[in-house]
């Protein structure tokens, strides 16, 4: 996992460089406050001290209100506020936190998930972000009789077959998910062009067809299915409205997945330090190059601007209409950083605010390392494909929210993340983990003298992207056989 140092993560992608990646630097970043509401009942008063005593076995302390509290009586921003209990409006704890994007907000209550085994995504959606915004909290906790169950954001839900939280259960599962909070890209992280994305060029409409073609070949696919408004949404107030309204970025509706084609990006062969063949980099500007560790050795690797044409945030994945949900990102190296920015189409509907994905920077992490990758390739195996597609092709990026069987996973595509933290999608972690399981992919492809075609980037109780030299649709139809025609049954 260390094969790109936390500076260079920094510089590439602006990821802070103390970002915990590992769940030991989790739990020692970790401040949670237990706020609980009147009239606790007994079964999440021993709920809750099952949870501090568990979290002071990881080291982990667990602040009394007055230590997470400035002189204003507000949470200090970086607090995890644990906040069992049914609580009236006066006594949100929304109502006592400085800012939207600071500080985690944990409901916990005596009642079973609002789910079942049988619940398909859409209802799954619909509960979990109903209640969140109902609360107006971040993460939700439910504890039964018998169980207690974890449901976030991007509809994940951990199920629990214990009363009390135990230690592993905490250390592994619910630390990762208080580490960081899934916030919508904000306007000073990017550069907006409105209107800059040529809608009707012929490369737009190349790349349009295979948009069209993939959202139809998943339309019948439950997890894609996915779409919940937040006008239907039950609200405690106006006042509460508007500030789902804000945290959001004024987004019509929340939705799963991504769809994105990494536009063609040509790239020059990394160096190998300390190689005779390659000590000799003086003409080189190392600030155009990141080290990276790949089997071993160290490599200069050239850093390219990337480009990315992908779905809008909240769209409809099974019904795109092309000119109006599509949007295009990037990456610019300026100053030794990345800068990333947004372009959205032109003549978009008044209607149709095109906001980025919150993945947006997973979608740039992937495709600044599918570049980075090819450099690698090329100087390591220079007969590899990989990087002569990408020149010519780009790459594709499909994320869902569920796991494929492995007998559907692509030839040449190297599974990777099993293993991680189970963080949320739009952290920093997950994009870091793209990044560096990439690598980590390259190196086995590399040892095993397999041949490279893309990775298959698994998120622990998340979901699933697959990114390679495929188009969408062919991998929307490895995806999906049942529905191509290919294994489509013959009429009688």
């Amino acid at each position: 996992m260390n094969s790109i140092s936390s500076d260079s993560l920094y510089h590439l992608l602006g990821i802070p460089s103390d970002t915990p990646l590992l769940i030991e630097e989790m739990c020692k970043r970790l401040r949670p406050v237990i706020y609980p509401a009147p009239d606790l009942s007994p079964r999440l008063e021993r709920f809750c001290s099952a949870l501090a005593a568990a979290m002071h076995a990881l080291g982990i302390a667990v602040l009394s209100q007055e230590e997470a509290s400035g002189d204003d009586g507000r949470f200090a921003p970086g607090t995890v506020i644990l906040a069992p209990g049914y609580f009236p409006d006066s006594l949100l704890a929304i109502n006592r936190v400085t800012t939207l994007y600071n500080n985690i907000i944990v409901g916990i209550y005596d009642e079973p998930a609002p789910l079942s085994p049988e619940s398909l995504p859409q209802e799954r959606l619909d509960a979990i972000v109903g209640r969140l915004a109902r609360d107006m909290v971040h993460i939700l906790i439910f504890v039964a009789d018998h169980s207690w169950s974890i449901c976030t954001m991007n509809g994940g839900v951990v199920n629990f077959n214990t009363p009390l939280p135990c230690l592993e259960d905490v250390r592994n599962t619910l630390v990762p998910k208080l580490t960081a909070q899934v916030v919508p890209p904000r306007g000073e992280e990017l550069d907006i062009q409105h209107g800059a994305l040529q809608s009707g060029s012929a490369e737009f409409e190349a790349i349009a067809k295979d948009f069209l073609e993939c959202s139809a070949l998943w339309s019948k696919n439950a997890c894609l299915l996915t779409h919940t408004s937040t006008e239907g949404l039950e609200y405690r107030s106006n006042f509460y409205k508007r500030i789902v309204a804000r945290y959001l970025d004024q987004r019509s509706g929340m939705s799963y997945g991504f769809f994105a084609r990494q536009l063609p990006v040509t790239v020059k062969p990394a160096l190998v330090l300390g190689e005779s063949a390659s000590t000799d980099h003086r003409g080189e500007n190392e600030s155009d190059r990141v080290r990276i560790r790949v089997l071993g050795r160290t490599m200069l690797v050239p850093v390219p601007q990337v480009r990315v044409m992908t779905t809008r945030s909240g769209c409809r994945k099974n019904h795109l209409e092309a000119k109006s949900d599509l949007v295009e990102i990037g990456l610019i190296q300026r100053n030794g950083r990345g800068r990333a920015y947004l372009k959205t189409p032109m003549g978009c509907p008044p209607e149709i605010v095109a906001k980025p994905s919150f993945d947006t920077l997973t979608i740039l992490a992937h495709a600044l390392g599918n570049a980075l990758t090819a450099s690698i390739l090329m100087t390591l195996r220079p007969e590899a494909s990989f990087p002569l597609h990408l020149a010519q092709f780009g790459a594709s990026m499909t994320h869902w929210h569920d796991y494929p069987s492995i007998e559907l996973l692509p030839e040449g595509y190297h599974l990777h993340g099993e293993n991680n933290p189970p963080v949320a999608c739009s952290t920093p972690q997950s994009a870091a983990y793209s990044l560096l399981g990439k690598i980590a992919a390259l190196e086995i492809a590399l040892e095993q003298g397999t041949t490279y075609r893309g990775d298959v980037h698994v998120e622990p109780c998340h979901g699933t992207n697959i990114v390679g030299i495929l188009s969408l649709a062919e991998t929307a139809g490895l995806m999906n056989p049942a529905l191509t025609p290919d294994f489509a049954e013959e009429e009688p």
